[in-house]
């Protein structure tokens, strides 16, 4: 719990930033063609003072090595980017190696993996060198993002399950389909129960980041859309409690669904009705920082 008598920084823990090349981010396809270009922290800037924020945390956008030495290089380049949660082969064989060259990057806070995109996800995350790669990286005190669609949230609680060394963190709620709850009258339900054994693990964190985007933000995200990202953030806030759930706008990918402001003020709303002023200030910064264990300038 955040301590009131201090100032606790509010932080945008989820976003990404990119220089846009189509071979490089083949995830960006056909109607999301506002994300192809470049996306940079002078972009970033205006939005985040303009909703009072302070800092943010950069997260990976490729499954690449250079993509960590990026966002670090933008890190050093801005105080106000105050983490980085890069991309490492975790498979890799000389992987403790290859963290301890990193030993000295105080930014570098986590990895992560579009495990979401892998064709056998339980495969993926049951595999014993990458299990041996997260077993390092929390043993070396590495945050690690689980990034899944909510009908892959079964294997990804399990693989949460054998790691509680130190922090993972899930990516964007577990993705709900909001699209679907319109359609499907047991869709909030299975994701709801798929999500619930997390309540018994402390060592799990999550985001609140990425959730209109799971609207279809094709046709617009309505009124109701929002009426569903509410439901799910009250399921979110019964299973991990204030003290494990933290802001992400997930910006610039947001934006294909809604103003970063509209981001913000949605979650804004939820929280002036559900937490007290300690619990806010932990949702908005203070989760973050104890979570990535972020070294703040006074």
């Amino acid at each position: 719990m955040t301590d009131p008598a201090l100032p606790v920084p509010r932080i945008d823990a989820h976003q990404h930033f990119w220089r846009y090349r189509p071979e490089a981010y083949s995830w960006i396809g056909p109607g999301m063609e506002a994300l192809a270009e470049d996306r940079l922290p002078a972009d970033l800037l205006p939005e985040l003072r303009a909703q009072r924020l302070d800092a943010a945390i950069a997260v990976q956008a490729r499954g690449v090595r250079e993509e960590t030495d990026f966002l670090l290089d933008l890190a050093a380049a801005h105080d106000w980017i105050v983490g980085v949660v890069g991309w490492e082969d975790l498979h890799a064989t000389d992987l403790e190696a290859r963290l301890e060259a990193r030993s000295g990057e105080h930014k570098l806070v986590g990895f992560r993996h579009t495990v979401q995109d892998e064709p056998d996800v339980a495969a993926f995350l049951s595999n014993a060198a990458f299990e041996h790669g997260v077993a390092l990286l929390q043993l070396w005190g590495y945050t690690y993002d689980v990034l899944v669609f909510g009908h892959q949230l079964e294997p990804a609680v399990d693989f949460c399950g054998r790691h509680d060394h130190h922090w993972l963190v899930l990516d964007h709620l577990g993705k709900p389909p909001l699209e679907a709850f319109e359609r499907d009258a047991q869709a909030l339900a299975r994701w709801r129960a798929a999500l619930a054994p997390l309540k018994d693990m402390p060592h799990v964190a999550c985001k609140l980041s990425g959730l209109l985007t799971e609207a279809d933000w094709r046709t617009g995200v309505t009124a109701r859309d929002v009426q569903h990202a509410r439901q799910c953030l009250d399921v979110v806030l019964d299973v991990f409690g204030p003290g494990r759930v933290m802001f992400g706008s997930d910006w610039p990918v947001c934006q294909l669904a809604a103003s970063y402001g509209t981001v913000v003020d949605v979650l804004h709303v939820w929280a002036e009705a559900r937490l007290s002023a300690n619990e806010r200030a932990d949702l908005w910064g203070g989760n973050a920082t104890r979570c990535y264990n972020l070294q703040l300038k006074a």
